[in-house]
């Protein structure tokens, strides 16, 4: 049974998802502080993280930091009250997966849980059998749509839905120049509460996971003033 640890400071919307995520057959347990999470994490081996950011004392961004500073890795979902734009691009620069704004439909919540921990399952697999495959030389970005996967010189990018979709059509444009506006009507569509500062932080972020690979690559170029593009070596 996959596990998950809610952390929200409000006791009726945590019953409402216990309720709704322990009948979608999750083990769930419940904390409502920063630190309880923290030390949950220490004792517990959890598959998911639901996140409230407006938590008492230390903030849902906080226990983020904490988070990705200690090494855990687990997928999270940010929940938040606060409708701004600054609250998601921050959650998303600290390593948040995917961000639900209160009031929420519980049911809405639980299939997006479910579709970040498959996601997360697919990936695992694809990397330990990338491990066991032997590779040829190396190579630059190649994307493969129908799974999903995107490797880099041989190694296999842990890339977010988006991040992927970003580089996705990057690679299959090499040498275009895209703007932001071009980006977010072709990787977000019509998304509600999405604007240019959404593909900024998505592009550090992949660009980040390319250095970790290979510190000196410069795939992901910026066009100033007008976007970016991918260039293939």
């Amino acid at each position: 049974m996959q596990q998950l640890l809610i952390v929200d400071d409000e006791p009726a919307i945590t019953q409402v998802l216990r309720e709704r995520l322990e009948r979608e057959g999750f083990g769930v347990h419940a904390v409502a502080t920063g630190e309880e999470a923290l030390a949950a994490l220490e004792v517990g081996a959890y598959d998911l993280l639901l996140l409230d950011v407006g938590l008492p004392g230390m903030d849902g961004f906080e226990v983020l930091r904490r988070m990705r500073a200690r090494g855990y890795d687990l997928p999270i979902i940010v929940l938040t009250a606060r409708d701004e734009e600054i609250d998601r691009v921050v959650g998303l620069e600290l390593g948040a997966d995917d961000y639900v704004v209160k009031p929420f439909s519980p049911r809405e919540l639980a299939a997006r849980v479910r579709a970040l921990l498959r996601r997360t399952a697919e990936v695992a697999q694809l990397r330990a059998q990338l491990k066991r495959d032997t590779t040829g030389p190396e190579q630059e970005v190649q994307v493969d749509m129908a799974r999903r996967q995107a490797i880099f010189r041989g190694e296999l990018l842990d890339l977010r839905p988006r991040e992927f979709d970003l580089l996705a059509l990057l690679a299959a444009h090499p040498g275009q120049v895209f703007t932001r506006e071009a980006l977010l009507r072709q990787v977000w569509g019509h998304e509600e509460f999405v604007d240019a500062r959404t593909v900024d932080v998505h592009v550090r972020r992949v660009r980040a996971k390319l250095a970790a690979i290979a510190p000196d690559a410069q795939i992901i170029l910026t066009e100033w003033g007008v976007g970016y593009k991918l260039v293939m070596n």
